[in-house]
């Protein structure tokens, strides 16, 4: 049976794989198609918890637009193309929220605000990519956990803040969307470690909100946004990247209301588990290693006990953020990974632990553009033709090996369900 694997933004592998061995190849749900502007506009006239969107940009108050940079799949620029007439004239601002990521490229902003909307910003200034390292913050708290809430000052002194985000299953935080418009993405760095770290409890799931500490953390910590007003977009993408459903409010409303349509997208029932998986971080989430383990983490959950699992993702601009390729490439094996978070904890270990904890009881190989030797520091067996990848799985699980195919791993949430 051919199976046609993508890689990057335009390639592809074709792959011919046996009926046989073929569990099935499982993208996200298909879903009614909607009119997607009526639906915003539905969305912005009745609001959860709120005012309408037109009364909420009834000001001469600076409102402040918080923005997914390009990693996210988040359909910012459908929105925009959408409200931009509203608010062009008003006093607005700007920022992506970058979380401890790099700023956009150009093509990126592209993506993310549509060409004309940026060139349009861009000329009047209006634009800024959060650094959690350098950007001026301001503390507005704690959470009940003892996170330290510092909010990039931009955010932290707006009256008035509109959070433009996407919906679906996040590997630790239960989901993206909502909160995460603040934090991680303006907050500063140390903020982020902090929240971060309670991505090591066994809780720190996709699809998990209740007793998800880093989920409950995030909503904790939003009571330090009392001073500001501010109203919520969301978004929940079907698996052709339309917008499938949107709603708009209240930020924790607007959230919650959103779960159920994702759930109904991305969470895909499995008949069982498969000895070789095939997880691919798509385009634009493939950017780098940092992002592409999302991949993985979704396709551990389709994989049987000592499986291959094999991550098709191009890591565009190589490894991302470096705590955790120096912590991984420093240890011999993913036991003293694990060992080492033990004696201290920074910034993107949580991320290693994740991927070592799959070692322990399966292999985890990539097809990238990594060099082997990043690859082999991280403890993936490296690959650069999934062909080549999939001949030697079989190989060495034997002719009989089950094969499932994720071509959205990274969003995709595998769950066996019994006939």
């Amino acid at each position: 049976m051919n199976v046609s694997v993508g890689y990057g933004k335009d390639e592809t592998f074709e792959l011919e794989i046996s009926e046989k061995q073929l569990v099935g190849v499982y993208n996200p749900n298909s879903v009614l198609k909607i009119d997607y502007n009526q639906a915003l506009d539905e969305a912005l006239v009745q609001p959860l918890g709120k005012e309408s969107f037109d009364h909420f940009i009834d000001t001469n108050e600076r409102i402040v637009f918080i923005v997914n940079d390009g990693t996210r799949p988040t359909p910012t620029r459908k929105v925009l193309a959408r409200i931009y007439p509203k608010i062009k004239e008003k006093d607005i601002y700007f920022i992506v929220a970058t979380g401890c990521h790099r700023a956009p490229t150009e093509e990126e902003w592209h993506f993310i605000l549509g060409k004309e909307i940026y060139e349009d910003l861009h000329v009047k200034n209006r634009l800024w990519s959060h650094d959690s390292r350098k950007d001026a913050m301001v503390y507005l708290g704690k959470s009940t956990n003892g996170t330290e809430m510092y909010l990039n000052k931009i955010v932290a002194e707006a009256k008035k803040v509109c959070a433009i985000g996407s919906v679906e299953p996040h590997y630790f935080a239960g989901y993206t969307g909502g909160r995460k418009a603040f934090l991680p993405g303006v907050a500063a760095f140390e903020t982020i470690e902090q929240n971060h770290l309670l991505a090591l409890h066994p809780n720190a799931q996709a699809l998990s909100l209740k007793g998800n500490p880093v989920h409950e953390d995030m909503m904790d910590a939003m009571s330090v946004l009392t001073h500001i007003d501010v109203f919520a977009i969301m978004t929940v993408l079907d698996s052709d990247h339309d917008i499938c459903a949107v709603t708009a409010g209240d930020l924790s409303d607007s959230f919650y209301a959103a779960i159920d349509k994702a759930d109904e997208v991305f969470c895909v029932n499995i008949p069982q588990k498969a000895d070789i998986v095939i997880s691919v971080a798509p385009y634009p989430m493939d950017i780098d290693l940092y992002q592409s383990q999302k991949a993985l983490d979704n396709g551990k959950l389709a994989l049987n006990d000592k499986g291959i699992l094999i991550m098709v993702a191009k890591c565009r601009t190589g490894i991302g953020e470096e705590g955790f390729f120096k912590l991984m490439s420093s240890a011999h094996c993913p036991q003293e990974v694990l060992n080492k978070i033990k004696c201290g904890y920074k910034l993107g270990y949580h991320k290693a632990a994740k991927m070592a904890e799959i070692n322990l009881w399966a292999q985890s190989w990539a097809v990238s553009e990594l060099s082997d030797e990043e690859m082999k520091a991280v403890h993936l067996k490296p690959y650069h033709d999934l062909h080549v990848a999939l001949a030697e799985a079989i190989k060495e699980k034997g002719e009989n090996a089950s094969i499932i195919v994720l071509p959205f791993g990274s969003i995709t949430v595998p769950k066996v369900v019994s006939n």
